[in-house]
């Protein structure tokens, strides 16, 4: 029997852009931009370059998240479906591959930001100005979707599925909550945090975080194949 279900609810979206948010690879370029950023002399500039730097970030990934909701939206219902299915192997096989990190880091292929991007964004670091930092955020933003895409990926294919003001809405909150951990390490610093304490803990705790994610992939994964099997009806 067919079980009926409108949206995602409110704690799915928050507890999925929740997770989403403390994704290694998030954390650890804004950990770089921030080292950079201690350069500046006033507070005053590293709270506009920060701002910038998240904003663009916010806005980069919502465009992203709005523009592939609505195209999945219009899609035929039969496509949608086979989508589904594609998608949901694709988030399982992301899940397992961030459990496995877990446990064998460093080993095999992993969802991270390839080096040579990593290269490109510590070489734009080194001139910061708006135009730069706007470019670096949407920069970022981009080339993070293999690494953090997992979860945004399966919630905008969810979101689809009822696409109007209410998953619009939920899709603003989802890309505010995943901006918000890079603002906590902004204001952090801002009153003194030491920079070398962030990033001991983003160290200490990636494994978890990745451990986490795949979880929360692997369900999502799921749950995209039985809403495409019809085990899960959305409408």
């Amino acid at each position: 029997m067919a079980v009926e279900i409108s949206l995602p609810t409110l704690t799915t979206v928050l507890l999925t852009a929740a997770v989403d948010s403390i994704n290694p690879c998030a954390i650890g370029v804004l950990i770089l931009l921030v080292s950079t950023l201690l350069v500046a002399k006033r507070k005053s500039e590293m709270l506009k370059i920060g701002s910038i730097y998240i904003f663009a970030i916010f806005i980069t990934y919502f465009l992203f998240g709005l523009g592939l909701t609505a195209f999945l939206a219009v899609i035929p219902i039969v496509i949608a479906e086979y989508i589904s299915i594609v998608v949901g192997i694709l988030v399982v096989v992301a899940g397992l591959l961030e459990i496995k990190d877990y446990f064998w880091y460093g080993q095999g292929f992993s969802l991270a930001i390839p080096k040579k991007y990593a290269i490109k964004i510590k070489e734009k670091m080194q001139k910061l100005s708006t135009g730069t930092i706007i470019f670096l955020g949407v920069f970022v933003a981009s080339v993070e979707l293999p690494c953090t895409g997992g979860p945004y990926l399966a919630i905008t294919l969810l979101l689809s599925q009822n696409f109007n003001l209410t998953a619009f809405i939920l899709l603003v909150i989802y890309n505010i909550i995943f901006v918000m951990p890079l603002v906590i390490i902004l204001v952090m610093v801002l009153i003194g945090t030491k920079i070398q304490n962030i990033q001991n803990w983003k160290q200490m705790n990636k494994s978890y975080m990745r451990f986490a994610t795949g979880l929360l992939l692997i369900g999502l994964g799921w749950l995209l194949m039985l809403i495409a099997n019809g085990t899960i009806n959305l409408n």
